[in-house]
């Protein structure tokens, strides 16, 4: 068995003249998270079909579990889990029943399923609505069905296209933790995200896409040091083209983005300094995260 779990080798996807996906190759280690980090339209939920064999690329080779895809995506996919971007559960069924139901897509007998739901409901902390009706449920409980349905094979690999959009912070932190422990139980992860947070979180390593060419790639950390590596000041109000003459001497880098300024340096109380006294000002001092890193190869902020 090889201990690479994907490998996407100059694969290239057009729809048109568009080209959404362009040369991409990466590789994703049995046993990791791999994100796939970009804005709406950047080829990540292309690059998750095509990597389940649900659509072909124009060029380039895909290899899932050790068999090529899509020649044999029917195959690897009995050794898949799937969390697509949007809630398709049956909102009619209970918790178990849907359960139930995709059990079957494998193959797997009513008995087995109902041998092996109540551990996936407490993995989901679902274990209090298995009878519940999916239209009863929460966002956050929708989503976390929708991750227990999708272990129900016990996967190697999972897929998860965008899986916390749309909900707030705590059933997002949720959703992490639940992830963690999977990848702790050695489960592969192939994460579609726009949030830098779930990214640094969750990722042990990341492609940066924009318009389905590969950026970056790396571990999120050093990708932060490589591309930026000191301290952000984020300055609003005012002209930011004219603040941007007056904080030059002490940013190693400057970017300006809508009405914000952004000043790279080494030391962001000289920027205070400078700045002192200027009431239509607001400044936020941080470390930089991977918005900064966006920032810096496009020239522009991530769009969600």
């Amino acid at each position: 068995m090889s201990t690479i779990a994907v490998d996407l080798a100059r694969v290239k996807k057009s729809f048109g003249d568009r080209i959404v996906v362009n040369e991409l190759s990466f590789t994703i280690a049995r046993g990791e998270c791999f994100g796939l980090l970009g804005p709406n339209g950047a080829g990540k939920s292309t690059i998750a079909r095509m990597v389940l064999g649900m659509m072909s690329p124009d060029a380039g080779t895909i290899t899932v579990l050790d068999e090529p895809v899509p020649a044999r995506a029917r195959v690897a996919r009995v050794r898949i889990g799937v969390v697509p971007q949007f809630d398709n559960l049956d909102h009619e069924f209970t918790v178990r029943e849907n359960l139930l139901v995709f059990g079957r897509y494998f193959g797997m007998s009513a008995r087995n399923v109902e041998a092996i739901a109540p551990s996936l409901l407490e993995f989901a902390r679902l274990e209090n609505k298995a009878d519940a009706r999916v239209a009863e449920l929460s966002g956050g409980m929708k989503r976390r069905l929708t991750l227990a349905r999708a272990l129900i094979n016990d996967p190697h690999l999972l897929v998860m296209d965008e899986p916390t959009t749309g909900l707030d912070p705590h059933a997002r932190h949720l959703i992490w933790e639940r992830l963690r422990l999977l990848l702790a139980r050695g489960k592969t992860i192939l994460l579609t995200t726009h949030f830098m947070e779930e990214a640094e979180r969750l990722c042990d390593r990341l492609c940066v896409l924009e318009n389905g060419l590969k950026l970056a790639e790396g571990k999120p950390h050093a990708l932060i040091d490589e591309h930026i590596g000191c301290h952000v000041t984020e300055i609003y109000g005012g002209n930011p083209h004219e603040l941007a003459e007056l904080v030059r001497p002490y940013a190693r880098r400057i970017e300006v983005s809508g009405e914000t300024l952004f000043c790279y340096g080494p030391d962001p109380e000289q920027v205070r300094m400078q700045l002192r006294g200027r009431a239509d000002l607001r400044l936020l001092q941080r470390p930089p995260n991977l918005e900064d890193v966006f920032l810096r190869l496009t020239g522009r902020e991530m769009e969600k």
